[in-house]
């Protein structure tokens, strides 16, 4: 009878479509809004400033979304619970659906640490982990990283010079994919990543490279052309995972033609890979389409 059901599990999780087996998450999901790891953000990005000089900045597409707009974007997800937000990187105006929601990371975790992995010296070897973690979503290359860059201390470290207000390091160590984030946060980090004067020229070029040239195949064979990735002018990280008993995790957060960040977290309750992505997809499409992209 044991054996009986441990092959009923083994084959339940096989089963998911486009899934590889260390998507699959068995335990519940917890209560994961505890807040930030480090709660002084002083330093960090502000991004509700709008008093910024816009003189010389075209005008933007954020002008043009209104509340009930971005609600409606959000609402195309369907069943999915969506966390959704967009930066001008210009302005510092930006506009969100439960923006401030958490959601587990799966591998948008990888961009984070990638961001305090770069603050210090590193070897070819280190900067080629950073680069098939970002590009390929290498899982192997991200345990390297996790372990030997300090992975729980770095979350709250990028939480803080970023000004991260909902993120946080996971309660399990061994658990990357349990990084706690929000949509308003990603576009934060974006801001940070490419206006901050603590990230250098060079730091910078490693991790938009890197993003640039994500393929279609992760290193694990999943399928990461949804959302975001593969349209005109925009890089992206993307993360998937499936939670036992039916929550599929697909997440995709990127740039626009460098002005404008964007973050579309989403969780389906219904278990199907090609629901999940079909929600992620119409989601990303409308909020494209808002600032002037067919994707």
């Amino acid at each position: 009878m044991r054996w009986a059901l441990i092959v009923l599990l083994v084959t339940a999780v096989f089963a998911i479509p486009d899934a590889s087996p260390c998507l699959a998450h068995g335990k519940p999901s917890a209560d994961i809004s505890r807040g930030p790891d480090v709660l002084d953000t002083g330093d960090g990005a502000d991004i509700s400033d709008t008093g910024s000089n816009t003189s010389d900045i075209g005008p933007s597409a954020i002008s043009d979304i209104s509340a009930a707009d971005i609600s409606d974007i959000a609402a195309a997800g369907g069943a999915s619970d969506v966390g959704l937000a967009v930066l001008d990187l210009q302005t510092n105006v930006t506009v969100s659906s439960q923006g401030d929601k958490p959601f587990y990371s799966a591998s948008l975790s990888k961009l984070i640490l990638a961001v305090d992995a770069l603050q210090r010296p590193l070897s070819d070897d280190d900067v080629a982990l950073i680069d098939r973690a970002l590009s390929l979503s290498d899982d192997n290359a991200m345990d390297v990283l996790w372990t030997r860059f300090d992975g729980m201390g770095a979350i709250g470290r990028v939480a803080t010079a970023a000004g991260l207000t909902g993120t946080h390091a996971p309660d399990d160590p061994s658990q990357w994919g349990e990084v706690v984030i929000t949509a308003n946060d990603m576009v934060r980090l974006y801001h940070y990543i490419l206006n901050s004067p603590q990230v250098n020229s060079a730091q910078r070029d490693v991790i938009v490279g890197a993003l640039s040239k994500a393929p279609a195949t992760a290193a694990d064979g999943f399928d990461q052309a949804f959302g975001l990735l593969g349209v005109t002018g925009v890089y992206a990280k993307q993360g998937w995972m499936y939670y036992l008993p039916a929550d599929v995790y697909l997440h995709s957060a990127g740039v626009l033609d460098g002005r404008y960040a964007v973050a579309v977290l989403t969780t389906n309750p219904t278990g199907s890979w090609t629901t999940a992505r079909d929600s992620i997809n119409a989601v990303s499409t409308a909020v494209l389409a808002k600032l002037g992209v067919k994707g």
